[in-house]
């Protein structure tokens, strides 16, 4: 049977049977409703169905839930085949749905990657990263490329150069803080080439001593290129070590109760090159997350003839119920691209802009593809909405599925334009990660709508969330979600008023059934309901009644795509598929895995580092010791405060 007669017949059958489910008595009557293939009972399950919220079980059949009513009704619903698993009491939500983020990119890099995600000490990170060192073989580096905040240390800090180059003298080591800066220890420096003589960078700064030479920290002046270029020229994994990395790192996401990626493209990503290795998963059965993807072109001054050319090749819609085509985005022209560096002073746009711009947004339209643009400021904003309004007089925009990305300064008149055309905004928690510089940069006042969820969702406007992982932001959900309901950075500064927080179903619900609009899946999945794509998740822990504290800590024990496990843990162990280990032989996820669960008594490697940090050397002015540093809350990743508080650049360089 084809996927979609199978999906007709199923969807006739659930729609028959949903109206049986309103008495007992009901059910003898009428043709004999579809066998279940798998019931959960015991669960307490938050559906996202306003007309059936909490059902007490769940049935399963064809990758699609059949029925959740009563427990009597449900297992009604059993043959001799079908499978019951007992919840145990456990919180039960749809799967979730991340609306933007770099997964495909991302798989292809995982194995390589030292992830400080969720590390809470520097003393852990820099713990971490001299294991790493010991076993990666040349001329491999050992790679830590985004998805943490120097905030989130207990220590207010990144590492010095000098710590760096103490515990990796020969192996290059790379470290990407956001999108501000690198840190590169003199191998890797040698290995990318970067002398006294290399030019500075557009947008970007190489950093150098008094005699001109680069001393390893790279900055965004707002321009990320620098960071990516070099970043870039390290060695990659071999296409059969890049499925298994993809693997594992879907595996990882499932971890956290994510079954669907929105994914937006991205930088060092052309299509259809490097997208062969999720084209192969897909084609093999070992997909293990629902993956919709924008594409994203490569090429300044030559975007149109990118998106021309692919118009050409793949439309909207194109794939299946796990992988499909999803429109552009989240580049379109690299004119408009407002580079989010808040520690930096805020792009202008080039006057080109609109001109760029225009040509691109009417050849989508015309050919119907949704896009999706990358917006950090309400002035980019402006301009580009003077562009989707002059092309909607002639190509109504209405029912084209379009958005902005992230929004953080986006003003209520900008809210109400979008909502207007009938556009959509999908926000990230960046400010989780960058709120204290942009607090310092713009004023707490400021802060309060970055950007202002609540007023977009009072607009009408459809609003759907998401991490913007792996570099920029962690891939964690339940970061996104904390963030949602705290206001609070992963630092601990509160951010924003009682007015712009969600209460917990509404972010729930942008983490799962809003999120389907960005993708046009409306109806399909992101609710636990008769119909609709089997996806759904078991916590840990009980979302709707833990402190708000621990909502970063939830974990999946339970996650089933289509109704089909594909991870499991504690109870649930012996439900999970089994998976190779991970390639090459020396990657970080061997040793330390992804995301980092927060330590029993946060801070208890504080000082593991320092005291095994093996650096004799120590300022000749002021004498300190690199333990009393390392324990210090010295703000050393930002260098006006940094001089400040200690008044030599010793421990900076």
């Amino acid at each position: 049977m084809s996927p979609t007669r199978r999906q007709t017949t199923f969807g006739a059958a659930a729609g028959a049977f949903s109206g049986l489910l309103g008495s007992a008595a009901a059910q003898t009557q009428g043709p004999r409703p579809m066998t279940a293939e798998l019931i959960l009972v015991n669960g307490r399950f938050t559906t996202l169905d306003r007309g059936n919220p909490a059902p007490e079980a769940v049935a399963i059949a064809e990758g699609h839930f059949l029925a959740a009513g009563t427990q009597a009704e449900i297992r009604a619903l059993a043959g001799p085949a079908t499978q019951v698993v007992d919840l145990g009491g456990r919180r039960a939500v749809p799967g979730l749905i991340d609306s933007h983020m770099h997964i495909i990119r991302g798989g292809l890099n995982y194995n390589m990657e030292l992830r400080w995600d969720g590390v809470r000490s520097l003393g852990q990170a820099m713990e971490m990263l001299k294991r790493q060192v010991a076993v990666t073989p040349p001329p491999q580096w050992v790679r830590v490329v985004g998805g943490f905040t120097d905030q989130q240390f207990t220590e207010k800090r990144l590492p010095t150069l000098e710590e760096i180059n103490a515990v990796a003298p020969d192996t290059p080591v790379f470290i990407l803080h956001l999108y501000d800066r690198a840190l590169l220890n003199g191998a890797a420096l040698r290995a990318v080439g970067y002398t006294k003589d290399t030019p500075e960078p557009p947008g970007g700064e190489i950093k150098r001593d008094a005699s001109g030479n680069p001393t390893g920290l790279l900055l965004a002046r707002p321009n990320a290129t620098i960071l990516y270029a070099t970043l870039a020229k390290g060695p990659k994994l071999p296409p059969e070590y890049q499925l298994n990395s993809t693997r594992h790192f879907m595996r990882e996401m499932n971890r956290l109760g994510v079954t669907g990626v929105i994914d937006a493209g991205g930088g060092f990503q052309n299509y259809p090159q490097d997208y062969e290795v999720i084209e192969r998963l897909q084609v093999e059965g070992q997909l293990t997350l629902r993956i919709a993807y924008n594409l994203f072109t490569q090429k300044p001054k030559q975007e149109l003839q990118d998106f021309q050319a692919w118009a050409k090749q793949v439309r909207p819609g194109q794939g299946d119920d796990l992988y499909r085509h999803n429109g552009a985005g989240e580049m379109l022209v690299y004119s408009a691209a407002d580079f989010e560096d808040f520690r930096v002073e805020r792009p202008d746009m080039p006057p080109n802009m609109e001109g760029d711009l225009e040509p691109v947004v009417r050849l989508l339209a015309e050919n119907r593809w949704p896009w999706r643009l990358h917006a950090t400021y309400d002035e980019t904003i402006t301009r580009a909405l003077d562009v989707f309004e002059k092309v909607d007089r002639d190509i109504p925009l209405k029912g084209l599925h379009w958005l902005f990305d992230h929004c953080e300064t986006i003003s209520d008149r900008n809210i109400d334009r979008i909502a207007a055309l009938g556009g959509g905004i999908a926000v990230q928690h960046r400010m989780a990660y960058q709120g204290e510089y942009f607090v310092e940069r713009y004023g707490a006042k400021a802060a309060e709508r970055t950007p202002p969820v609540a007023r977009m969702l009072e607009a009408g406007v459809p609003v759907g969330a998401g991490t913007d992982a792996t570099r920029v932001a962690s891939y964690n959900p339940w970061i996104s979600l904390s963030w949602l309901v705290t206001g609070r950075t992963l630092g601990g500064m509160r951010l924003y008023p009682q007015r712009n927080l969600l209460d917990r179903e509404t972010a729930l619900r942008l983490w799962t059934e809003a999120n389907t609009w960005f993708s046009t899946e409306q109806g399909k999945k992101g609710q636990i309901k008769a119909g609709q794509l089997a996806d759904l998740i078991v916590l840990d822990r009980d979302y709707f009644s833990v402190p708000e504290d621990e909502i970063q800590d939830i974990e999946s024990v339970l996650t089933l795509l289509g109704g089909k496990p594909v991870y499991g843990a504690g109870d649930f162990a012996s439900l999970s598929p089994p998976l190779p280990p991970a390639m090459p032989d020396w990657s970080p996820v061997r040793s330390f895995g992804g995301y980092q669960r927060r330590a029993a008594a946060e801070g208890e490697n504080r000082y593991a580092f320092a005291a095994n940090c093996g650096c004799a050397s120590s300022c000749g002015v002021h004498g300190h010791a690199h333990a009393a540093a390392l324990a210090a809350a010295v703000p050393a990743s930002d260098e006006r405060s940094f001089w400040g508080a200690l008044g030599c650049s010793c421990w900076a360089f």
